[in-house]
């Protein structure tokens, strides 16, 4: 199941190519730039910058695109999907622990007893809003 802060693979492709574009466009001139002063283009020469750009994206494939496609770690988008459990009753406001930490909260859900767990789903400020997480 896909993380609310996660994009798809095809997107993150999608984002590399367009990154890629100026570099792809920079290889068309110098071939071109060859061909105009008549330097011969040899088929190993032709191999080689393919391999080495197939190298390239299989470096990105593994590297790159899982950085792009994870969300964000840190910050307030970084919170939400997190679980957490109740340490003082959520009426409209109460405290919860999310490892370790203790945050004020909200529900979205109604009143929350003490020991359930919750996701969060939002952040207002310093406050988190949160719903019962589902079993």
């Amino acid at each position: 199941m896909k993380n609310s802060g996660e994009i798809s693979t095809l997107k993150a492709w999608l984002l590399i190519l367009v990154s890629l574009l100026d570099e792809a466009i920079l290889l068309v001139i110098i071939f071109l730039g060859l061909r105009f002063f008549n330097i011969a283009i040899t088929w190993p020469l032709i191999l080689v910058v393919l391999l080495v750009v197939v190298v390239y994206f299989f470096i990105i494939h593994k590297a790159v695109v899982p950085a792009i496609r994870h969300r964000k770690a840190t910050g307030a988008d970084g919170m939400i999907g997190l679980d957490g459990e109740v340490t003082q009753t959520l009426n409209s406001q109460g405290v919860i622990k999310i490892n370790g930490e203790y945050w004020h909260a909200s529900s979205i859900d109604g009143d929350i007893g003490v020991g359930e767990e919750v996701d969060v789903v939002g952040i207002n400020g310093l406050v988190l809003e949160v719903k019962r997480k589902k079993p």
